[in-house]
């Protein structure tokens, strides 16, 4: 048999459909029971011959075992109805206690990104290992007759990626690129190896998302916008995590099911609005591969679907019956068990994150409810027991959850007994990474073959990605945003500039970030480490009004290459991002350009491949080509059919090699295009400030200075540290980590600010109106100021006192000022810098989140009338 790696190599030299029907081939030719087969799609370059017209059967690589299912019978039939609830429940390590899972008989715990043992980012091997054993000891001294073994789950989606010290594999749109399914097996068994090596069991990876659009956040997390590759990798990866279930191997969890990658403008948990063949055929792609390979977990997706030819929504994927029951279960056969997403559940109509049959009786198992766990198990008890959620239900739940749980031989034995754990030399895979790094870059222009570089010359290294492995490694890195680390943090890391200069030699390498001052004229060539700065889910999203330029949201890049570019020297980009952007103006500035993703911790691997293995041992060349279409113009998924017609600039399959005798010519660079719709909404903090937007603490007084909060999600602020005025903190409101909670403890006022004033008058027109979510803790006693600046000694405010007494029951309630209410009170709103602030005295506590001016009056839209908001 060829292998699949092989197919897709001859996919960058043949047309892209007849690849896919070659791998999709290879893919379905052990699978028994196929449907019937539709006519078929050109949406989706997915063969005729291997359309399903329904969810198909799948055959999985795991079969049943009678003697293991009379087991789960057994243990499921000697259990109450607190200890099954207490299985389905998953609760975070910072919100539950040892003692507590023993008492609630708790089935899973979960770190999500930026937690850690003891609250320490630099926790160590040991330390998790000890908190896992806690924890089992804990599972195994309730008063059940059969004791059940918790079970943690880690967010290890490139690596280990959680803990510190641990390698940090390229991300899922990098290892795409690579085309190479028996490396992502090796990366699954290397995380599974880091992961139990911590005491950890079961890792929320991988990731089948089939992106759509680069405007996704999570665009990164997608291995490719074609199916067939995401369910050849789909299978690897899982097979890589799970192995035979032995000592080495941990839980793999396919996530987000299901069409989470084809929200509609790529909107971070939005509306998929696709037909049931492309959701079967191309977001379906994934989860067959993962079931063949025994998947034992599906996360569900935050995302809805609403087929609107065929006039069915479905909703909410945790409340969708249709997919997670009759579709994933029924008909696909999946015999594991579904998980939701944090705090998923509290998104269905008439649910709370505490309460929600719906999503059980959808087909949820076990709910992720990281802090109201304690309400969301007496609830459901109550709704058992009142008939809203059937026994059997439950008893279907937790039968999948054991079943998993015995599969994964995790009765019998704590964390630390069992074979490899706290070995410290498993968190590290650098060579395979390195591997991955190579394998992953895709060579995009190489005009006048100005690579390979030669060892011996001298290279002047700039860009602010060249010396930054947070950079380099980009969001789901140590912290959920992948925000508030540095270099140390990541302790047997190589930069990019750390490779290049092994490669060139150090004294042949100069750094300058920025290239500002630099005498061009002794460099024989210039290397400009470029991109994108961590991200992670929902702050990742471009706006649908933004054009995907690189340079609108980055102009830093296109600075450095300005300047650069003036020294008539040969000049190589590395693009380091987490998808594929708009940058004609930066290659047109670039005689050579790569783009190397997200490549995590090894960057080394990227100078191997631009000296070509002449600087060291091996000879390597690129081998990568995209799995996604690059685009050739600023909104390529505008309305018009001239954009439609040529907005891709280089499509999947495409990559250079050396020696390329391929010449580039001046691209178009449509400097006139500066939106791509028309803005509905100006976002200025959503979880983190939104740019150019800040957020920052200071006294009443506007001539003090100010302090900025940062981008640390897990820092608790007190400011200032001699006579603290304000307390801030992290908490949610809508979502994970979305809302500050500001306390204040003296005058002052809490405030987000531009250096770059906005006209707000656009706006205003439409009568837009600031926008925000909050949760009263402490009502205040005196006035409480919303307010708007527009400069020096330019404040405008409304009191909102009254109406937020009538907010203090601690519940979310979503605040509308409009516009009007800040001009009528004499705001300048064509020169506004601060578009949100809160001045206030104490006593006064509560959490902001989302904070927006949205234009236009939306239906549902409930406006503070203007008098009601007292005196400037």
């Amino acid at each position: 048999m060829v292998p699949t790696r092989c197919l897709w190599l001859v996919c960058a030299a043949l047309a892209m459909l007849e690849c896919a029907a070659s791998v999709l081939a290879a893919d379905t030719a052990a699978a028994k029971d196929v449907p019937s087969l539709a006519a078929p799609s050109a949406s989706d370059g997915v063969p005729e011959r291997t359309r399903y017209t329904d969810w198909p059967a799948i055959k999985s690589r795991v079969s049943t075992d009678p003697a293991l299912e009379a087991r789960v019978r057994h243990i499921v039939a000697s259990m109450s109805l607190a200890q099954k609830i207490g299985q389905m429940t998953q609760a975070e390590i910072k919100s539950i206690t040892p003692a507590e899972v023993t008492k609630f008989y708790i089935g899973s715990v979960l770190n999500g990104g930026g937690s850690w043992p003891g609250g320490s980012k630099h926790a160590g091997i040991a330390d998790w290992l000890a908190l896992s054993d806690r924890y089992y000891d804990a599972s195994m001294a309730t008063d059940a007759a059969i004791k059940l073994p918790v079970i943690w789950g880690i967010d290890a989606v490139h690596g280990d990626n959680n803990v510190f010290g641990a390698t940090v594999f390229p991300h899922n749109i990098g290892l795409g690129a690579a085309h190479d399914p028996a490396l992502i097996e090796e990366i699954g068994a290397a995380t599974a190896r880091a992961v139990r090596a911590t005491g950890v069991e079961w890792a929320f990876a991988p990731t089948l998302a089939v992106a759509q659009n680069a405007r996704w956040g999570r665009t990164y997390e997608s291995f490719s916008s074609e199916g067939p590759l995401v369910r050849a990798y789909a299978r690897a990866y899982v097979t890589g995590l799970q192995g035979g279930f032995g000592d080495h191997n941990v839980m793999a969890t396919a996530k987000h099911f299901i069409g989470d990658g084809a929200t509609w403008n790529g909107t971070d948990q939005g509306d998929a609005r696709v037909s049931l063949s492309d959701m079967i055929n191309v977001h379906g792609s994934g989860y067959f591969g993962a079931l063949e390979a025994g998947v034992q977990s599906v996360m569900a997706s935050y995302s809805s679907w609403d087929d609107v030819g065929a006039g069915i929504n479905y909703g909410k994927m945790s409340g969708a019956h249709a997919l997670l029951t009759d579709a994933l279960k029924e008909k696909m056969g999946f015999d594991g068990f579904v998980v939701s997403d944090w705090n998923a559940i509290g998104q269905l109509p008439g649910c709370s994150n505490a309460s929600c049959p719906q999503a059980i009786n959808a087909g949820i198992d076990m709910v992720m409810v990281p802090d109201d766990w304690k309400a969301f198990i007496a609830n459901t008890i109550r709704q058992v027991e009142d008939g809203q959620i059937p026994m059997a239900r439950i008893d279907d739940a937790v039968s999948r959850i054991v079943r998993a749980k015995l599969r994964m031989g995790l009765f019998g034995t704590r964390p630390s007994q069992r074979a490899g754990a706290g070995a410290a030399g498993s968190l590290q895979s650098r060579e395979l990474a390195r591997r991955a790094v190579r394998e992953s870059l895709v060579l995009l222009k190489n005009n006048h073959d100005v690579l390979p570089l030669k060892p011996g010359r001298k290279i002047l290294v700039v860009g602010k990605n060249a010396d930054s492995l947070p950079n380099q490694t980009g969001g789901w890195s140590l912290t959920w945003q992948g925000t508030g680390n540095g270099n140390a943090d990541f302790p047997h890391g190589e930069t990019i500039l750390d490779g290049l200069r092994q490669a060139a030699g150090p004294a042949n390498v100069t750094y300058s970030e920025t290239a500002q001052g630099v005498d061009l004229q002794p460099f024989d060539a210039i290397v400009v480490v470029i991109g994108e700065t961590p991200y992670a889910e929902t702050l990742g999203d471009i706006m649908p009004s933004a054009t995907l330029r690189h340079s609108d949201r980055h102009p830093e890049d296109l600075a450095v290459l300005q300047t650069v570019a003036k020294g008539h020297k040969p000049v190589v980009t590395v693009f380091v991002a987490g998808r594929p952007l708009y940058v004609n103006n930066l290659l047109n500035l670039s005689d050579a350009f790569v783009a190397a993703w997200l490549p995590g911790t090894e960057g080394a691997g990227v100078a191997d491949v631009l000296f070509a293995g002449h600087a060291g041992a091996g000879s390597y060349n690129f081998s990568g080509t995209l799995a996604m279409p690059w685009p050739g113009v600023p909104c390529p998924d505008a309305s018009n059919g001239s954009a439609k017609a040529t907005r891709w600039l280089f499509a999947p399959g495409y990559g250079l090699r050396y020696p390329a005798k391929h010449a580039m010519g001046m691209l178009p660079t449509d400097p006139a295009v500066d939106a791509c719709a028309e803005a509905s909404v100006l976002s200025v903090f959503h979880t983190l400030a939104v740019p150019p937007f800040s957020m920052y603490l200071a006294g009443a007084n506007p001539e003090q200075p100010a302090h900025d909060i940062g981008s640390d999600l897990n820092a608790v602020i007190e400011w200032p540290a001699s006579h603290p005025l304000l307390r801030l903190r992290t908490v949610q409101v809508n979502t994970q980590q979305d809302a500050k909670s500001v306390s204040w403890l003296g005058a002052g006022r809490f405030f987000a600010r531009s250096p770059q004033p906005r006209n707000l008058m656009p706006l205003l027109a439409t009568h837009a109106a600031l926008q925000f979510d909050v949760v009263i803790a402490t009502p205040a006693k005196g006035p409480l100021k919303v307010y708007m600046g527009c400069g020096d000694h330019c404040t405008t405010s409304v009191d909102l006192a009254q109406t937020f007494g009538r907010y203090a029951n601690g519940t979310r309630h979503t605040v509308s000022i409009p516009l009007a209410c800040f001009a009528r009170n004499g705001a300048d709103l064509s020169h506004v810098d601060v578009p949100f602030g809160v001045l206030a005295s104490p006593p006064f506590s509560a959490a902001f989140a989302d904070v927006k001016i949205v234009a236009g009056t939306a239906a549902g839209r409930t406006d503070l009338p203007c008098a009601s908001l007292g005196a400037p």
